[in-house]
Parts: structure tokens; C-alpha cells; sequence
């Protein structure tokens, strides 16, 4: 156990390395900064077109009001932030690593080669608005959709919010990790963040079966919508359970998987 420990505070201290050299980078180029937030700030205006559509026909979708809406698509902008700024640029250098053999520079280094190369870049240029859209937008839609304030919500919800990062982290890899065989992997990065944007809308809005996928067996859904289904008592007890299981789960598949196909890492350098 005190093994266990002195790895989780050493990973956790090179995490926050991390960070503060992501940081110093940003701050080097502060247009690019400036920059960067202000596309993510017309991207989150475009999101809040489905928001304005949904008041705008002013019905109910599949008993959801227009304000439990807004707690979903406020959900799914704080999940794009988290994302975009934690995951999504390091998945994608990941088969340019493959590709021209930089991979072997760190394969070389003293500490484990997924958390370095899936998680060493930090972009909070992308984060900042997105997620203080995401969160005013959440509050809104708690506030008037009445739900009370109170420990057990908040947990839940953030708790949940956090198993989607988890799942986001190991869903979103699988792809890139096909760049050990393929090289290249474009089209399956377009293809993945597809999946991700079913989750502009609540999962309620598609049939049974796309839900059923989407739970169990690809879990998209669990990304962001069992954060607001939690505070809107939308989950079964079967949903809540699998949405605390799936996470770890996918993560220990992503593990196996991942050194599987570092068994099949050939150096272009060599």
C-alpha cells in the first residue's frame, strides 16, 4: 500500500510538471493564447444555437424542459474543455510519435510511456472558456429546473463528471492506439469525435437502441449524460452501477490493449 502511495504522489507531482511547463509554453506565445480562447468562445456561441432552438419551440423533449436541456449541453461544453485541454492533442500526436520513431525517446525514460505521451500536453487556453461556459450554463439550468443544492447532488454529479473524463481518456485512446499497425489514423480521429458530439443533445432524444450502444457497448453516453440524468433522477439503479464500473473497466481494456500494441512498436529511426 505504501508502495502504491509514493507512485500515486510521484506520478501526481510529474503531472504537475506537466502543467507548469504547459503553462510557461502558452505564456511564451500570448496571442496564440488569446487566440485559441476566442475560437473556443465561437465555438461554444455555435453550441448554444441548440439551447436557443429548444427554447425557441418552447415544448418538452421526451419530458425534458427546456432548462434540463441547458444542464445537458452545459454538461457537454465543461466535457469538451476537459477534453480538448487534457487529451485530445496529446491522442492525436500519439501516431506522429509512431510514425517517425520519436516514440523511442520516450520509451526511454524512467517513468510509465502511456501517462507520458497520452497526458504531457496541457492547453488551457481551450479549458478557461469552455468551462466557464459550461458551469454558468449548468447553474442556470440546475437553478430553474428547481433541483435542491445539497451534498449528495453536487457528489453525484461532479462524481459522475469525473468517470466521464475517465471514460472520455479510454474510449478516445483506442483509436489512436491503431496507429501501431496503420501509421496513420485521420479518419478514425474524425470518426471519434463524431461519436463525442452525439452528446450535444440528452441521450433521450434517440431510440432505444442507439441507447443501448451507447451505454453498454460503445459508451458515449456516459461521457455527459449521467451527470444531469443523476440530478434529474433518470438513472436506473442498473445505469448508475455500470456508470461507475464502465470507467474503471474500459480503462484496465485500454492498459491491456496498450501494451499489446507496444509489443508490435517497430522504431522508424531503427
Amino acid at each position: 500500500m505504501s508502495q502504491i502511495w509514493k507512485n500515486t504522489r510521484r506520478y501526481a507531482y510529474i503531472y504537475f510538471l506537466f502543467l507548469k511547463y504547459s503553462l510557461i509554453s502558452l505564456m511564451a506565445y500570448r496571442i496564440n493564447f488569446v487566440f485559441g480562447m476566442l475560437v473556443e468562445l465561437g465555438y461554444i456561441v455555435i453550441k448554444l444555437t441548440y439551447v436557443y432552438i429548444v427554447f425557441r419551440v418552447g415544448e418538452n423533449i421526451n419530458g425534458l424542459t427546456p432548462y434540463n436541456v441547458t444542464l445537458f449541453v452545459g454538461t457537454y461544453i465543461i466535457m469538451s474543455g476537459i477534453y480538448s485541454a487534457l487529451l485530445f492533442f496529446n491522442f492525436i500526436k500519439l501516431p506522429e510519435l509512431i510514425r517517425t520513431g520519436d516514440l523511442d525517446m520516450y520509451i526511454t525514460k524512467p517513468i510509465s510511456l502511456q501517462f507520458i505521451t497520452t497526458l504531457k500536453s496541457i492547453d488551457i487556453s481551450v479549458a478557461v472558456p469552455n468551462i466557464i461556459g459550461g458551469v454558468i450554463m449548468v447553474a442556470i439550468g440546475w437553478n430553474q429546473s428547481h433541483i435542491e443544492v445539497n451534498a449528495a447532488n453536487v457528489i453525484g454529479y461532479v462524481g459522475y463528471l469525473i468517470l466521464g473524463v475517465i471514460t472520455t481518456y479510454s474510449i478516445f485512446l483506442i483509436p489512436q492506439m491503431l496507429a501501431f499497425w496503420t501509421v496513420k489514423t485521420t479518419g478514425l480521429t474524425d470518426l471519434s469525435n463524431s461519436l463525442f458530439d452525439f452528446n450535444q443533445m440528452p441521450m433521450t432524444i434517440y431510440n432505444r437502441l442507439l441507447q443501448r450502444v451507447g451505454t453498454f457497448i460503445i459508451p458515449v453516453f456516459l461521457l455527459t449524460n449521467y451527470s444531469p440524468l443523476f440530478l434529474l433522477h433518470g438513472l436506473s439503479r442498473l445505469e448508475m452501477v455500470w456508470g461507475i464500473a464502465a470507467p474503471f473497466i474500459f480503462l484496465i481494456l485500454v492498459r491491456i490493449f496498450w501494451n499489446y500494441a507496444l509489443r508490435h512498436y517497430t522504431s522508424a529511426s531503427s
